[in-house]
């Protein structure tokens, strides 16, 4: 292996293995000094960006139309000062909404109240719906009135009760 006689090692890798008498830092580290130009640029830029935007802004304030020119120019937004926009509009309490329509569904799935007064059709609170339905039943077909309503499909049929060949 080759070797530069003037440096004193022999080889490249003999520079990193001890600090050198004295220091108090590794030599072979980076360099702060391109670190430390790169920061004051980004300082430097930063400075001039926001002294260039607040000229801008300044010029666009001087340059703006004032109210009065702007009252002269659209006379319709100087008549009214907020104009309701056409139906049908955001509503403005959407929480107060929700809280009245949940309100009124709960008082009628809780009470007794007429559906239909001619019919004689009455609305009853849903538990006693639900405990009227487990005492009387659910309402079933009669299998002797109808063949097919007590018809069960085979195992191979796939759920179809349609008329069998004959072998």
């Amino acid at each position: 292996m080759a070797h530069h006689p003037s440096a004193g090692h022999a080889s490249p890798d003999d520079e990193y293995l001890e600090t050198p008498p004295g220091s108090t830092y590794e030599h072979t580290d980076a360099t702060t000094r391109p670190l430390v130009h790169f920061l004051f640029w980004c300082v430097v830029s930063a400075l001039v960006i926001h002294v260039g935007l607040a000229g801008a802004y300044g010029l666009l304030v001087r340059a703006g139309v004032s109210r009065e020119a702007a009252e002269r120019r659209y006379p319709l937004s100087a008549a009214q000062p907020h104009p309701l926009p056409p139906a049908p509009r955001l509503q403005q309490f959407p929480g107060n909404d929700r809280y009245a329509f949940q309100s009124e569904e709960q008082r009628l799935l809780d009470s007794y109240t007429w559906e239909n007064k001619e019919a004689g059709t009455v609305r009853i609170p849903i538990a006693e719906a639900m405990r009227l339905t487990v005492e009387r039943g659910l309402p079933s077909r009669d299998t002797a009135a109808d063949p097919q309503a007590g018809m069960m499909p085979a195992d191979s049929s796939s759920g179809r009760t349609g008329e069998r060949r004959r072998q």
